[in-house]
């Protein structure tokens, strides 16, 4: 049970990805590079996003799995969850919240006028209080790249780019994540092999990793159906995960690779990032074959990859 409730948190459990990581060695980076380490959990869909993000742009990085239940990994930091990722651009830093690191690390990249430390202060942390009373933190402008006029330009030819690159990177944050919970843990069946893979993959030890399978995929099972009424899902959750990646797919549209053009966008990084945690799993293989994703989903795999 504590480990559904580690991995589950708001958003619901973080799910997981048949995917092979890639791990870099930060000390390999030329001298004065980003040298940059992640603090994940493999089957998370918000770290999948950064992984994604990094493997794009050819970023080395060191991952450090982390253990959900007694998250020691991260006992340095007072924020307490995944992603986390320390960045060394001359001085270190930590960078909280997947959409933050991306935007911060993305606008870096294209703009050396300011150090990753000044780009970050452009992000603050905003305390907020949930309907239920919690105190939870929030992050102002993650959705932008703190670029001047002429990066902005370079970057986003037309207003509209933007506007439309924003757009859906939020719908994959504050929609598209919350459905795969529902999804993958369906059924009883489909919350014990969802289970199975995330002990196999995260970081566990034999006992915990005995009553995660077990316990957990019971847990997950009932958790998932107060999520699908928190969020409003049809009785069939399938057909919400439909709907949602053929909304995806119109809106890249027949006459782009991707919605960012010839190339990925930031957009499309966070969409395949949320849905390449269910790979693997028997909601990945009803969605391949009930929507019209699977030809966008290769070539993004191609890209990053």
């Amino acid at each position: 049970l504590g480990a559904a409730v580690a991995l589950g948190g708001g958003a619901g459990l973080c799910l997981a990805a048949r995917q092979r990581l890639r791990e870099h060695s930060a000390a390999e980076l030329p001298a004065g590079s980003l040298q940059l380490t992640l603090y994940q959990y493999k089957t998370c869909p918000f770290c999948s996003k950064v992984r994604a993000f990094l493997d794009y742009h050819g970023l080395p990085y060191e991952i450090v799995e982390v253990n959900p239940i007694m998250r020691k990994e991260i006992k340095f930091s007072s924020y307490r969850k995944v992603p986390i990722l320390l960045a060394n651009a001359g001085s270190p830093l930590q960078l909280n919240d997947s959409s933050v690191i991306i935007s911060a690390i993305k606008t870096y990249l294209i703009s050396r006028r300011n150090s990753l430390e000044e780009i970050v202060s452009f992000y603050p942390p905003v305390k907020t209080v949930t309907e239920k009373g919690k105190e939870v933190l929030e992050y102002e402008n993650k959705y932008w790249l703190m670029l001047d006029e002429k990066e902005t330009k370079l970057v986003y030819p037309v207003k509209e780019v933007r506007v439309e690159e924003m757009k859906w990177r939020k719908w994959a944050d504050d929609w598209l994540v919350h459905l795969i919970s529902p999804n993958v843990y369906r059924t009883p069946k489909e919350a014990l092999a969802s289970f199975d893979y995330i002990v196999r993959e995260g970081k566990f030890g034999t006992l915990e990793g005995l009553f995660a399978k077990y316990l957990g995929a019971v847990a997950m099972f009932f958790v998932s159906k107060r999520l699908k009424k928190r969020h409003n899902l049809r009785d069939d959750v399938r057909e919400d995960l439909y709907e949602a990646v053929n909304e995806w797919v119109k809106a890249v549209g027949k006459n782009r690779l991707f919605m960012g053009g010839n190339q990925p966008n930031l957009a499309d990084l966070a969409v395949y990032g949320v849905l390449r945690v269910m790979e693997g799993l028997e909601a990945f293989d009803d969605m391949m074959a009930h929507t019209k994703i699977q030809p966008w989903y290769q070539r993004m795999g191609e890209v990053i990859q």
